[in-house]
């Protein structure tokens, strides 16, 4: 589900909501497991409010709060791969009362404690009209988002602001905008809200979301302007870009990380990106006398997708293993400083063709999710790569999708991707090591790109 518009930044998530249509008439009796180790029974996922009830070869997915038991998406089971139309299969492995849950092509691993049977709101129809649709998702946030106390934001007395406002003939217009005017200030990339009709993002301010009508400005201008003529040659759908520049510099420009194929799957996407990384990174760029000897990464313009094609990625551009980030999600609806456990990711080098020299990272606030994951993984590289330009957007956890009673969807982060010195950049963003501008008016009435000139110079000194 893409609520910035810019199709390839779909997160490859438990997609908790997206096929709600799908669900099959839930379960309300207790699952006996078949064996100690059967995926069988009713799952509670630590964190991520979901619910899991495997049974008869599906997946029946439930969105919870404290208020609410909302029906999401069914997969069909093949072993123990669970697979649904245009969502990212997930398996699961169980030992008893505990099982792991993983989405291919996510970071990390959902764990699951099993329950004794689905609990009884998730049996009966829910609560509807406007109150039950602002308690929810106010709930929601409330239960999930890990950020309030960083961006300095009550959130209960915003409830105290806003609820009062919600009437029984609130019209649908009307309610849309108060849900969107609660979160905006929040100036977060993975908020959002849409009705059939309408859509509220969130993004950090003085910063653009990007977008294909961005993406068709500036790819121009940057092969005019900043390639000085140069045509990129571009794979992926268009989506990863690379020319040769004078003094053996490469040049490589991602811009998602997902959307590679015509199939949203993690399988397929992985081989299109290494098969993609397999022509450039050919014989005479990585050995030899004429090998590189820099490369240029624009980020600038990246909405996202899947963190792990993003690891994917850095695995071909290490020698050696590194220290990528670790993970953890909230995990207690009434604590905002309780957390699952933290899960370490590393970076392990690709067995085929790789490039270890320099690298210079160009990095601005239209660069976000695994388009940041990325970059924070890649500080840990050696050598580091040199970041230069703007700050990122600020914002790296995966989303939950939810469904309000009246068939809206909004998503919610709820992680933290946390550094080897525990430090966090949801909010302001990774910051550049070399501050300058990037595609600003100034820049592009000139007929300059500071950000790039000064990482070929930097690479090629």
């Amino acid at each position: 589900m893409d609520f910035t518009s810019f199709r390839p930044a779909r997160r490859l998530v438990l997609a908790v909501g997206i096929a709600a249509g799908l669900v099959a008439a839930p379960l309300s009796a207790p699952l006996a497991a078949n064996a100690a180790n059967s995926v069988d029974g009713v799952w509670q996922m630590d964190g991520y409010g979901t619910i899991v009830a495997i049974d008869d070869g599906k997946a029946e997915l439930f969105s919870t709060t404290s208020i609410s038991c909302t029906p999401a998406a069914v997969y069909t089971q093949s072993g123990n791969r669970f697979t649904a139309e245009e969502e990212q299969a997930f398996t699961v492995r169980a030992r008893r009362d505990r099982a792991v849950l993983h989405v291919e092509g996510n970071v990390g691993d959902k764990h699951l404690r099993r329950l004794a049977k689905l609990p009884t709101n998730c049996t009966v129809p829910g609560a509807t009209g406007p109150l039950a649709v602002f308690d929810q998702f106010w709930t929601t946030y409330a239960e999930n988002y890990p950020f309030f106390a960083a961006k300095g934001i009550a959130w209960g007395k915003v409830r105290d602001t806003y609820r009062p406002r919600v009437t029984p003939d609130i019209s649908e217009d009307v309610l849309f905008d108060l849900l969107s005017e609660m979160i905006k200030p929040l100036g977060d990339a993975h908020t959002a809200i849409r009705t059939g009709t309408k859509a509220f993002a969130g993004v950090r301010p003085g910063t653009t979301l990007p977008s294909p009508e961005l993406e068709a400005e500036l790819r121009p201008y940057i092969e005019q302007t900043t390639l000085k003529g140069t045509r990129m040659t571009t794979y992926a759908n268009g989506l990863i870009g690379y020319a040769d520049l004078p003094g053996r510099i490469g040049y490589l420009r991602v811009v998602a990380f997902l959307g590679y194929g015509d199939v949203p799957d993690y399988t397929n996407e992985r081989k299109i990106l290494n098969d993609t990384i397999d022509q450039i990174l050919i014989k005479d760029r990585t050995t030899g006398r004429n090998k590189l000897r820099g490369l240029i990464i624009d980020l600038r313009i990246n909405g996202g997708g899947s963190d792990q094609l993003g690891l994917d990625l850095a695995s071909r551009l290490t020698g050696r293993p590194f220290f990528a980030y670790a993970k953890r999600a909230r995990n207690d609806p009434a604590d905002p400083s309780a957390f699952t456990a933290a899960q370490p990711i590393f970076v392990q080098p690709s067995e085929r063709t790789k490039y270890t020299g320099p690298i210079a990272m160009l990095t601005g606030g239209s660069q976000m999710s695994a388009g940041e994951t990325f970059t924070q993984a890649m500080m840990n590289r050696s050598p580091r790569p040199v970041r230069i330009g703007q700050n990122t957007q600020g914002v790296f956890s995966d989303v939950l999708v939810r469904t309000l009673p009246n068939g809206w969807r909004f998503i919610v982060p709820n992680e933290e991707f946390r550094t080897r010195d525990w430090e966090t950049f949801d909010g302001p963003g990774i910051p550049p090591d070399l501050r300058t501008p990037v595609f600003t008016a100034a820049e592009m009435r000139e007929g300059r790109d500071t950000a790039f000139s000064t990482a070929l110079k930097l690479l090629v000194r």
